[in-house]
């Protein structure tokens, strides 16, 4: 990477998916020797309260409101306010580079930045743009994105993208699978956010219960919420079914070497890790998500064979047949995971120094 690159600026969203791809670039830049600093809002600081090994500045930030004139105008009020103090946090930190990772707490970083003549870059991993990102496209230097497939881009924007891949952990991309596939239970990691637990946990043990009773062997390990390891425990122990509970854990990789099977929300980063990892998945694309889509990710993957895809409307009729039927033919899996093999994100590091280089030459 060049040498005049000194400092920058990675300002996250504040969902997992736009902060753990933050985390994982800001980590590559600083074994760079490059100096990094984040900026997230209070979402963002619940997920890097754990690394204060970071520099991490909390942006105030919110979407624009349309419920009514008061709350319009408290939301731009709010934005203008952030982007104040983010003119200022980059006038003193004196940054060549701004990267915009996605989510409405990015947006008034990458403005101060287009203000002051710092160049900024904005990354999107999903496969439909993402409001901020759109509205951002027109002024940043370049758009990084992790499929060349990406829709909702106007046409005169779209010389400005650059495949780069998905930027997640290096030690997910070197991830060596060593668990025993002969193993008869179908052993099934359960993953998600807040909206995710909440559903999956209670939906999923009922479904389970019907494989039980169907004397399909499962072992299940299921991330959940604080409040919901007491009622899943016991709900488990009375199905004398094999269990692990757990709450949010940076350290998955633990789970992955475990399991021969996930069931996952539909959002670009966990599907990009778990493609990467090898590891066989049914997507649950979140219903709710904006624009769809956790779907449009989730349809993407099914029709290129990597995953399964369910969606939520359609678990209780579809999931235990599925598994069911996984249980009567692993093979199935065995075919999953051979489609994912010809997949990978290895490369990513290399075209985003390739790419920031190319963009702090042209400035100097």
């Amino acid at each position: 990477m060049n040498k005049k690159l000194e400092k920058i600026i990675i300002a996250t969203g504040g969902t997992g998916g736009h902060v753990f791809p933050a985390y994982s670039l800001a980590k590559h830049l600083i074994e760079k020797k490059i100096s990094v600093r984040l900026t997230t809002d209070k979402r963002g600081m619940r997920y890097l309260k754990d690394y204060p090994n970071l520099d991490i500045t909390q942006i105030t930030s919110t979407s624009v409101s349309k419920k009514n004139v008061f709350k319009f105008l408290i939301s731009i009020f709010i934005i203008l306010y952030s982007i104040f103090r983010s003119l200022v946090l980059l006038s003193s930190n004196r940054v060549n580079l701004v990267f915009g990772m996605g989510g409405y707490s990015s947006f008034p970083v990458c403005i101060a930045a287009k203000i002051l003549g710092i160049p900024f870059v904005i990354y999107e991993n999903n496969l439909h743009i993402g409001r901020a990102n759109n509205f951002l496209l027109p002024f940043s230097k370049r758009a990084f994105v992790s499929n060349a497939n990406l829709e909702g881009v106007s046409n005169k924007y779209k010389n400005k993208l650059r495949e780069i891949g998905n930027i997640i952990r290096k030690e997910i991309i070197n991830f060596k699978d060593t668990k025993n596939n002969n193993n008869k239970k179908i052993e099934i990691l359960i993953l998600g956010g807040s909206q995710a637990a909440k559903i999956f946990a209670e939906k999923l043990p009922i479904i389970f219960k019907e494989c039980f009773n169907a004397k399909i062997p499962l072992k299940i390990y299921q991330q959940c919420l604080p409040d919901q390891n007491e009622f899943l425990s016991s709900y488990y122990k009375q199905l004398n079914l094999d269990f692990e509970i757990f709450n949010f854990n940076k350290d998955i990789l633990q789970y992955f070497s475990k399991v021969n099977l996930a069931i996952t929300r539909s959002g670009s980063s966990m599907l990009a890790e778990l493609i990467n990892a090898k590891i066989p998945f049914i997507s649950i694309p979140l219903p709710t998500s904006v624009d769809n889509h956790q779907l449009k990710n989730a349809i993407y993957y099914e029709k290129n064979e990597y995953s399964y895809l369910i969606e939520e409307k359609n678990l209780d009729k579809k999931l235990f047949k599925l598994i069911k039927l996984i249980h009567e033919d692993r093979a199935l899996l065995d075919q999953i995971i051979t489609k994912q093999r010809q997949y990978s994100d290895k490369e990513v590091y290399k075209n985003i120094d390739r790419e920031i280089s190319k963009i702090i030459d042209e400035k100097n």
